[in-house]
């Protein structure tokens, strides 16, 4: 659980702010002045502080400067009930993550609350060697600095994939990480972000899948109060925090045809405007870019700016699906059951052998994602040293039963007689159709033009019911 420090001498506020995040599952202290605050740092670490720029006995300029002094492995978020823009561009330089102004919006300060943590957590990852050392597997040893959840493989797919991240990292070059969701494009961006001279300053991820169109010109490059309906507040843009930088824009091939030609503009030129403002700033921002579809494909359509990817594709890596990384594949899960395990307070010690086959045999259509998820979840699930196949989801565990009927059909002596012909032709067709829909029932079904209690009997006759 996440440890969070308020710091504000309004008692009400850091009781409201108290409740709000422990509801969304922080730990969380409060202190009414720097003093108090201080003491709470000496005694135990925290991931994050929420401060108050006036306090009684300080400001937030100073808490900031000793925070980093002194605890730099803390992230700093500094709230204040007026906008200064040139304090908030100060604080920001001495490190504070961001500047808020008052009044706080929940989903606005739980989301910047959440990538303060990850950034932070990213930084302080160690740069120096690192061993992963695994229950029943070894990686290499590290020669570069890993981003958090950045796992080394020892297939030629994932050696291959850290000699680019070596290869490109020092450089100021834009790159584009094309891959499939849940490949880990946004680990690779940052394990870039640090091997590069930039690593000491922001690295700042942008979700451009979730953008609408009115709103993608504000958090791109913020606004001032007022310029529009609803600016409350002068809000900082993603640009202008990750100065000095990395910007990482995920699923960049989303983002509205208008909204690309003023990223082409902000690209080119290196400078941006806030929104309701007059006042340019001088950017130096590297650019990574993540997509799951082939933007060649997309400029052929006309859905997105050719010139725009030339910008962006000064260099480019391709992340290979699990699927392709072989017995990688363990080394990632037993990485995962670690960390399951220290969250979960649980002592699994590895996985069965029935589980590691049905792990390699799998198809992974959601990737390192969804690995992830099937480990934390199966670990949830067991009392014993050992995942068991009964721990999995049934798609999953399904998916291992049809891969060992489908070889059991390959290597038998093919039928001499209609009948077991025929069968043997449906029970394929079956379980090809069920591997396309990932094992969905209903879908299958469908496909196969039967009510869902056939397709359960015929399955039940080549012991494929769950």
């Amino acid at each position: 659980m996440r440890k969070i420090l308020i710091v504000d001498d309004e008692v009400n506020i850091g009781l409201l702010l108290s409740k709000f995040l422990v509801r969304n599952s922080f730990s969380v202290s409060t202190a009414t002045s720097g003093v108090a605050a201080m003491d709470y740092l000496a005694k135990e670490p925290y991931d994050l502080v929420l401060c108050d720029y006036r306090l009684e006995d300080t400001d937030g300029r100073e808490m900031l400067i000793k925070i980093k002094e002194n605890y730099p492995s803390t992230g700093v978020i500094i709230i204040t009930g007026y906008s200064d823009i040139k304090l908030a561009v100060e604080l920001i330089k001495l490190g504070a993550y961001d500047y808020i102004t008052k009044p706080l919006y929940p989903d606005e300060i739980l989301n910047t609350i959440n990538k303060a943590i990850e950034t932070q957590i990213a930084l302080n990852t160690n740069h120096s060697e690192q061993l992963l050392d695994t229950p029943k597997q070894k990686t290499a040893k590290l020669t570069y600095n890993p981003a958090e959840n950045f796992v080394v493989g020892q297939s030629p797919a994932s050696r291959e994939l850290l000699k680019q991240i070596q290869l490109v990292a020092p450089t100021s070059y834009s790159v584009i990480l094309m891959g499939e969701s849940g490949t880990g494009k946004e680990s690779v961006a940052k394990a870039i972000h640090l091997n590069s001279p930039r690593k000491n300053n922001p690295f700042v991820a942008m979700d451009c899948g979730s953008l609408t169109k009115e709103l993608a010109g504000s958090e791109f490059f913020g606004h001032e109060k007022g310029s529009f309906t609803g600016a409350l507040y002068t809000k900082i843009g993603h640009f202008e925090m990750a100065n000095g930088g990395t910007l990482f824009l995920d699923e960049v091939g989303n983002l509205s045809y208008e909204i690309q030609a003023a990223l082409l503009r902000t690209v080119q030129e290196r400078k941006i405007k806030r929104i309701g403002s007059t006042k340019e700033i001088d950017l130096d921002v590297r650019i990574i870019v993540a997509t799951n579809e082939n933007l060649a494909n997309a400029i052929q359509k006309g859905r997105f700016r050719e010139d725009l990817y030339h910008r962006f594709n000064e260099f480019s890596i391709d992340l290979p699906p699990l699927s392709q990384r072989g017995k990688d594949i363990m080394i990632f899960a037993n990485t995962f059951l670690d960390g399951a395990n220290q969250e979960l307070n649980r002592n699994v010690q590895g996985f069965s052998d029935e589980v590691e086959q049905c792990f390699l045999t799998y198809n992974w259509p959601g990737n390192v994602r969804e690995l992830k998820n099937v480990v934390r979840r199966a670990t949830l699930l067991t009392e014993a040293e050992l995942i068991q196949l009964k721990a999995l989801p049934l798609e999953i565990s399904t998916y291992a039963k049809a891969s060992a009927i489908e070889s059991s059909i390959a290597r038998a002596e093919k039928p001499r007689d209609l009948k077991n012909a025929a069968l043997e032709a449906e029970y394929e067709a079956i379980l090809k159709v069920l591997r396309e829909v990932n094992f969905n029932k209903t879908k299958a079904a469908k496909i196969l033009n039967i009510d869902r209690k056939t397709l359960y009997n015929k399955m039940k006759a080549i012991n494929l019911d769950t």
